[in-house]
């Protein structure tokens, strides 16, 4: 295929407009808050420019549930709008990128002494279908004892009561950022990750007229400036704010997410399970490819933002919720495949515990002119950014030069498969293809349909020109593709946060990882202590998603 019909992401032609130009928007975090901003802004004909220290999608936006969801348990504390907004917004960014963001059927057991009753269910499910919009078939559906257990053979029979059946979608949270950067990229922002805001500039009234930027990679500072900032930094909000010398009533309540991943046959749930924990908390059990992953926890947190760890209390605590709805199972800490903890950048609140906290964005806005978004959900991007830009649009003399937003039709990942219906047509298309070039599991078409949608013509084309192995033929095409398409800059970027790997095929990061190092090493230049040191990088994110420590960093 044709890869100039391909969004990219080139990190040289950014650098160079970065240093070159005047920007109407300056936003600092390459989450997903960050690039839904840069997109609306650019979408609109704002001249953009983003900027992200570490990885774009490195810190919360690539350790959620991975779920589109509308957030059912969030009827229990009556945000009634915020419910309907996420459930709205998950069927429109299930249009713009229908193999990124799958329906997946949720399955709510209701136990003796559970959190939910059937009554208050039947009524909170048809609350939650309503809010959201929900028709046909995705409408949700209460199922007696009988029928729940066909759903899900592995509950337990004797404190089963029945349940309920509603719709959610899936992602790759990570891959949800990349395609949105890519898109703004190709409609002219300027995104670059690698690049920290190391200081903010002013005039003399006190007003910011520039960020002072060092590029990671290159070890050079520039100066960005733009009429207008925002800082979309997740957990690390406070601390730009900090830095911009700011006062604020509200700050920031940090709290910890955790996830464990097994493989499928250890726990082989049929399909997605949104069940009990004993202590009134509520976690996920969710299928993908290989594995079958489970969280999350929700306690505070005041460790390392850089660096965050799984404890053995938080992997104790999941497998004893496992195991109390999966009785049969009996996992232990050594099933653990590998694993992940993320950061909620919440707001705080007075008197209410982690759990309670609401999901809610806020915008504050600071004495410098520096405008900064914390909370929200990944469901809820598109309209933290329509917020955030009615803020720069207030502020902007010139404002009607611009045009409405367009994101809620603006397609994500070209070319665009349109419907579900679509993707598995394409993904039974790549079935074939792949089991000519002589990989026969499903799951690789399954994977790179998931993952790129029909980019994967492009990888799959580019693994045929490799004189070697298939599997590894294909890996290193992916490794190709990520160099020339989607910024990796080392190893982590790539098995991380562009294939996900780490998380859901921990043993192709083990075979292949030798080789993707020559060949990263290769497309990038490195020296031999450049590759000794990224070898050693991504032998600690391998230790940290297979590790339990005693204590947070």
């Amino acid at each position: 295929m044709e890869t100039s019909n391909f969004s990219v992401l080139q990190r040289h032609t950014h650098t160079e407009r970065l240093a070159n130009t005047t920007f109407d928007l300056a936003v600092i975090g390459g989450g997903i808050t960050g690039v839904g901003i840069a997109l609306d802004a650019v979408s609109r004909g704002l001249n953009v420019c983003l900027v992200e220290k570490h990885d774009f999608a490195s810190g919360t936006s690539n350790k959620s549930t991975k779920l589109i969801h509308g957030g059912l348990r969030y009827l229990k504390n009556f945000e009634i709008g915020l419910v309907r907004e996420s459930g709205r917004e998950r069927a429109i960014v299930h249009e713009l990128a229908p193999h990124l963001v799958t329906p997946q059927k949720m399955l709510l057991p209701l136990v003796k002494g559970g959190t939910y009753g059937k009554f208050m269910t039947a009524i909170g499910l048809r609350v939650y279908d309503l809010l959201a919009g929900v028709r046909g078939a995705d409408k949700r559906k209460m199922l007696d004892k009988t029928e729940t257990l066909a759903k899900e053979p592995l509950l337990t029979e004797s404190t089963l009561l029945g349940g309920g059946l509603y719709a959610e979608y899936r992602t790759d949270d990570a891959r949800l950022v990349i395609e949105i950067a890519k898109k703004a990229s190709a409609l002219g922002a300027t995104l670059l990750n690698y690049c920290e805001v190391t200081g903010f500039e002013y005039d003399a009234h006190s007003k910011l007229e520039g960020l002072t930027c060092t590029d990671l990679i290159t070890n050079t500072t520039t100066s960005i400036k733009a009429k207008h900032y925002v800082s979309a930094a997740g957990p690390w909000v406070d601390r730009i704010r900090a830095k911009d010398n700011a006062t604020y009533k509200k700050r920031l309540q940090l709290t910890k997410g955790v996830h464990l991943v097994f493989p499928f046959e250890k726990l082989p749930v049929a399909q997605a399970i949104y069940f009990d924990i004993a202590d009134g908390r509520m976690a996920f059990a969710i299928p993908r490819g290989k594995v079958t992953y489970v969280g999350t926890t929700d306690t505070p947190y005041n460790g390392d933002l850089d660096r965050i760890a799984v404890t053995k209390a938080d992997a104790t605590y999941i497998l004893k919720a496992i195991n109390q709805t999966f009785t049969t199972v009996n996992l232990n800490i050594e099933d653990i495949e590998s694993n992940w903890a993320g950061l909620r950048p919440l707001i705080h609140q007075e008197n209410k515990s982690a759990s309670e906290l609401s999901r809610k964005d806020e915008i504050f806005n600071s004495k410098s002119g520096l405008i900064s978004i914390a909370g929200g959900k990944l469901t809820g991007y598109r309209k933290m950014a329509h917020r955030v830009l009615d803020v720069v649009l207030k502020k902007e003399p010139q404002a009607d030069r611009f045009r409405a937003s367009v994101t809620e039709d603006l397609t994500l990942v070209e070319p665009h498969l349109k419907t579900t219906e679509a993707v598995k047509k394409y993904q039974d298309s790549i079935t074939k293809t792949l089991s000519a070039f002589g990989l026969s599991d499903p799951y690789q078409a399954w994977y790179l349909c998931a993952t790129y949608g029909q980019q994967a013509d492009a990888i799959i084309a580019k693994a045929k020109t490799l004189n070697t192995a298939p599997a590894e033929a294909l890996i290193r095409a992916e490794l190709w593709y990520a160099v020339h398409f989607e910024m990796v800059t080392n190893l982590v970027d790539f098995f991380v946060r562009r294939t996900g790997r780490l998380f859901f095929d921990i043993e192709s990061v083990h075979a292949y990882q030798d080789i993707i190092s020559q060949d990263l090493s290769v497309y990038l230049n490195w020296s031999e202590m450049q590759l000794s040191n990224e070898k050693e990088a991504l032998q600690k994110a391998l230790d940290d998603a297979t590790t339990y420590y005693d204590d947070e960093f």
